[in-house]
């Protein structure tokens, strides 16, 4: 939305993210530290991606919703952290409206569409291990599209309705956000407008789009370690549980920092919480991503060998051929 649209309901034409301008002697390092984080994220996630479309022993049900969070990783850590980068190196902090709620809508599209890709992938795992006669028939080619455009088309049409409904507050001062990135809470904490019909639809969105996939999901692995209990290897069962367990810990990192800053009261005194906790779900769940889901498999790990060793080979084979000429 151009500014001048904005003109006729708001006297303020940019915001300013305070992000961590509370600690300007650690910008630097924060810069820095980031800087890695976001190159690890992308190189981990972007690698996932060309694994499962370049080797045909990973084009399953498992391995095509890992190349599609991984996917969606991508594209959700690139919509905070380069703009928090560049405020952190030349001290720049404003943004415009418009900016701010682009920024709003592809994070709210993206942590939409990540609950329920979570989902999708639990139900996978519990029809894998739950029911394995019935599995390849049931999560066949054309159902895994269904549930991973569904997906997608879910997650952007739920914030789209509600970013709507946000774009209609006016904003007359302070234009201050007291965030890391363009946030629904912050941004009705200081519009001038009534916010109490905005909260309401918040909170049908999110219990219509985001609680069927977190039950789901919680379902999915209440059947999957009941099942786990029951096999009769301990070897089989431990390894079982190691990788439910850690699908489990990605879960609970990313509804639970969610649930906790959304839910938390909005005091003063938790707002340096609520930042560190929101870097949970923006930050640290598409760095440890890839290596929960994907590195650890045995699968990958044999596709990431054959991709380096078919390049060492290329390259070797381009050095003889110019040592020849």
């Amino acid at each position: 939305m151009a500014d001048r649209d904005w003109g006729n309901q708001t006297a303020i034409t940019e915001f300013i993210i305070l992000g961590f301008g509370d600690l300007p002697d650690l910008q630097i390092l924060l810069f820095f530290i980031f800087q890695v984080i976001y190159m690890a994220t992308v190189t981990g996630n972007s690698l996932i991606v060309v694994l499962v479309v370049a080797d045909q022993h990973l084009h399953t049900p498992m391995y095509f919703f890992l190349g599609n969070l991984s996917c969606l990783e991508t594209c959700y850590i690139s919509t905070t952290l380069p703009r928090m980068l560049a405020s952190l190196l030349n001290r720049d902090k404003t943004i415009s409206v418009s900016g701010c709620f682009t920024q709003l809508y592809f994070c709210g599209s993206l942590v939409c569409t990540e609950c329920y890709l979570l989902a999708a992938m639990s139900y996978d795992r519990y029809l894998a291990i739950c029911k394995p006669l019935h599995y390849s028939t049931l999560m066949n080619i054309r159902f895994c599209l269904q549930l991973a455009a569904g997906s997608w088309l879910n997650g952007f049409l739920a914030i789209t309705i509600f970013v709507l409904f946000l774009s209609q507050l006016i904003f007359c001062g302070p234009n201050e956000i007291d965030h890391f990135y363009c946030d629904s809470t912050p941004l009705m904490e200081i519009s001038c407008s009534d916010t109490h019909q905005v909260i309401l639809l918040a909170f049908i969105i999110a219990s219509i789009f985001t609680l069927p996939p977190f039950l789901l999901t919680m379902i999915s692995y209440v059947y999957i370690i009941a099942t786990i209990l029951r096999i009769p290897s301990t070897t089989v069962r431990q390894k079982a549980f190691s990788t439910c367990s850690s699908h489990l810990i990605v879960v609970t990192i990313f509804y639970g920092s969610i649930m906790i800053v959304y839910l938390l009261p909005k005091h003063d005194t938790l707002r340096d919480l609520n930042k560190v906790l929101s870097l949970c779900y923006t930050v640290l769940t598409p760095l440890v991503n890839p290596l929960i889901y994907s590195l650890r498999n045995r699968e990958v790990k044999e596709a990431l060998c054959k991709a380096v060793s078919k390049y060492v080979a290329f390259t070797e084979t381009c050095r003889d051929s110019k040592r020849i000429t």
